[in-house]
């Protein structure tokens, strides 16, 4: 069978596969705190017809022929640049400007999750939670918990969670966590806007906001998904022709067998 063929077909599994990141990207183009996803490729190791030869005798060297086997997928990396900013004006809508993530989780800790959705709320008891109802942890591991009498609240750039009791200014224990990777890329997204680390990210290295990197604390504003639809329907076209050319190839070598087929006729 023609090698050509076979070559095709890599090209076309890769792009399906680029297609599918491509459609996942813009399903979320509008998912608080949305990372967006690029599919990598890479060469098939290829066939080595003649190799390399030194000069000598008198004689050039000569280079090794090779014919290529295809492509494959080298990765499908997630590209964690931070989105835009969107005012909301509601208190605990709590955007990161910077590279660190929230610390969500159960009380026990029993269940970690990492995430750059910072659309918190509070619940019946006054603690801030998120939309599937676990605790934003503070710096020391510890939920934040806000008096249901309080007349207002606020959150500062640092992370300190305030309220105001019969006109009496206090912090609400320790200021919000941020977290950061040694690498970010390395994360795996578990749905949910959830991310946990894994061998190649590292574990969570404690951050302070406004003090070591992990970035500062908006309140009042939540994270755009970082992707940008312009970008997104380029790299559309590009693999719709990818994989239309790539269709071309095996249709192409299977008329050439076909005609190689027809010779005994």
């Amino acid at each position: 069978m023609l090698r050509s063929m076979y070559s095709g077909i890599s090209g076309l599994k890769n792009f399906q596969t680029k297609l599918d990141v491509i459609g996942n990207n813009i399903a979320n183009v509008n998912t608080h705190g949305f990372k967006k996803g690029r599919a990598v490729f890479k060469d098939i190791y290829s066939q080595t017809v003649s190799g390399a030869a030194a000069p000598a005798n008198g004689r050039g060297g000569v280079n090794p022929k090779q014919v290529g086997l295809g492509a494959q997928l080298s990765t499908v990396e997630t590209i964690h640049a931070g989105g835009s900013p969107q005012f909301t004006g509601n208190t605990l809508d709590l955007a990161i400007e910077g590279d660190g993530y929230f610390e969500v989780g159960t009380e026990n800790g029993e269940e970690t999750y990492y995430t750059r959705a910072g659309n918190f709320s509070l619940d019946e008891e006054g603690n801030i939670v998120n939309a599937e109802g676990y605790f934003l942890k503070n710096s020391n591991g510890g939920i934040i918990t806000v008096d249901i009498k309080a007349d207002t609240m606020s959150v500062g750039n640092n992370g300190q969670v305030t309220q105001v009791i019969n006109g009496q200014l206090e912090n609400v224990g320790e200021p919000i966590r941020l977290v950061k990777f040694n690498n970010p890329g390395g994360l795996e997204k578990m749905g949910s806007n959830y991310y946990l680390p894994s061998a190649s990210s590292g574990e969570a290295v404690n951050g302070t906001p406004q003090t070591d990197g992990a970035g500062k604390i908006q309140s009042g504003s939540l994270e755009m998904s970082n992707v940008d639809l312009g970008e997104e329907f380029t790299e559309m076209i590009v693999a719709q022709r990818g994989f239309q050319a790539n269709t071309r190839v095996v249709t192409t070598s299977d008329e050439i067998l076909q005609e190689l087929v027809n010779l005994k006729r």
